[in-house]
């Protein structure tokens, strides 16, 4: 077995945070799940433990984060987690939550990657299935945008502009890695401004925002004592936030996301858009290395494997 092989948890993993939104304790547990399972959202705090698979079509709101939902019940902010899973290459998990909302905890993937390697990571029998990207698909609104291109790897290449003297003109890619992710991507938190976290707070929304779970930015200055973690890390968690948005595409793609000013809403709309249309992509079943050649496809080598269920 190679890294071609999906994966899960080895064992069952919980973690305890604030609710971005909500400002409550929240726990989560990752757990084990069978092969073709997929990554799952349950709601344990509800008496009909309502299963919500993480995919496109089961997106209810995109406005300030991505939540997902079914029969009345919703997941919210669940991108840092899907992009800690993707980064990890998880592609079968039971995630368990006692809350409407994944915590923010530092408002990063980093101790999603924690908590995942904390459980270990176990090969499946079964092989991976690749969306590989087959001829370019833009979405637009506005001066934002956002283009899956046929590449012969998974790649990100974001630019953000704000009229902030602290941000301005951000670009960042990345060619995908675990490795890359892990250190270069999955520590970068969000970001806010000051005067937009008060108004927020008026209308009942981010109760649980702070400068321990984001990036504080007022006119003049950020407001964290620590400063950044990156020279720019506001556009390496737009990458973040887009890794996590696109694995709702419900397996990992193949091809280069590039991104102008986009968000969690035209991720999505990009998405939905690929699997609208079958002739923007084949689903590739990969058996044996030979045939990645064939196709002048490169997968990324995910590591950290413990055990082979």
């Amino acid at each position: 077995m190679n890294h071609l092989n999906q994966r899960t948890v080895k064992s069952k993993v919980s973690c305890t945070g604030i609710g971005l939104h909500s400002g409550t304790p929240i726990t989560l547990s990752l757990c084990p799940a069978h092969t073709g399972t997929g990554i799952v959202f349950v709601r344990t705090d509800l008496p009909q433990h309502v299963e919500i698979p993480a995919r496109a079509e089961y997106v209810v709101d995109t406005q300030m984060a991505t939540t997902i939902g079914k029969d009345g019940v919703r997941v919210a902010t669940i991108e840092h987690l899907m992009a800690a899973l993707a980064g990890l290459g998880i592609d079968n998990c039971r995630v368990e939550v006692d809350g409407p909302e994944v915590p923010i905890m530092d408002g990063s993937a980093a101790p999603f990657v924690y908590l995942i390697r904390s459980a270990g990571i176990e090969l499946q029998r079964a092989m991976k299935r690749f969306l590989v990207i087959r001829k370019p698909v833009t979405v637009k609104e506005g001066d934002k945008q956002a283009t899956f291109l046929p590449a012969s790897q998974f790649s990100v290449s974001f630019t953000i502009d704000f009229d902030h003297p602290l941000i301005s003109n951000q670009s960042f890619r990345m060619d995908f890695s675990d490795r890359f992710f892990d250190r270069e991507i999955c520590r970068a938190r969000t970001f806010g401004f000051y005067r937009e976290v008060e108004m927020l707070k008026k209308m009942g929304l981010a109760k649980g925002g702070s400068i321990e779970n984001a990036i504080v930015v007022d006119d003049f200055s950020i407001l964290n004592p620590d400063g950044l973690r990156f020279p720019d890390e506001f556009v390496r968690h737009k990458i973040l936030d887009s890794i996590g948005d696109v694995s709702l595409l419900g397996m990992p793609v193949i091809g280069h996301l590039v991104a102008h000013k986009s968000g969690h809403m035209l991720n999505h709309k990009l998405v939905t858009q690929v699997l609208g249309d079958p002739s923007t992509h084949d689903v590739l079943e990969v058996g044996e290395q030979k045939e990645l050649e064939r196709l002048d496809i490169r997968l990324p080598a995910w590591g950290g494997l413990e055990q082979v269920a």
